[in-house]
């Protein structure tokens, strides 16, 4: 009996000292749309799913002013984000350099940040479009 006690306080002991701050890897995958003269909004949905079992469905809204004129769709976008300890981390305001182009096909790529967090994105659609931006992209649960 004694044994056996032992072996449950280690193995109990075991796992309370695995580290709090364990990070995941985390992606997305999006669908955008909307316009630019000047100023770019965007619209979208996507979902996120982290390694660790995590997933979220997100809204999506990207708002940055630059050199840039167009309107199109992204149908087919993707990202990964630096390593983060949960889902939650990956929810907010990023702030955005983007960079679109396209006539009929577009392709956008994207990096931004929120502090310890970042995602680089790219992506494909159709539309025309060409520009420069900075700005902010928003992204909430569902």
């Amino acid at each position: 009996m004694h044994r056996f006690t032992i072996l449950i306080a280690a193995t109990i002991g075991l796992t309370f000292s695995l580290p709090a701050s364990a990070m995941t890897s985390c992606r997305i995958h999006y669908q955008m749309k909307g316009w630019s003269f000047i100023y770019k909004e965007y619209h979208g949905r996507g979902t996120i799913t982290c390694k660790n079992g995590q997933r979220a469905s997100v809204s999506i809204v990207s708002r940055s002013a630059g050199l840039s004129i167009g309107k199109s769709e992204i149908s087919r976008g993707k990202g990964r984000f630096t390593a983060v300890k949960n889902i939650q981390e990956t929810f907010g305001t990023y702030v955005l350099l983007n960079s679109h182009a396209g006539a009929t096909k577009s392709v956008e790529g994207t990096v931004m940040t929120k502090g310890e967090v970042s995602l680089a994105q790219s992506g494909r659609g159709r539309g025309f479009d060409l520009g420069l931006t900075l700005g902010a992209f928003t992204i909430k649960p569902r």
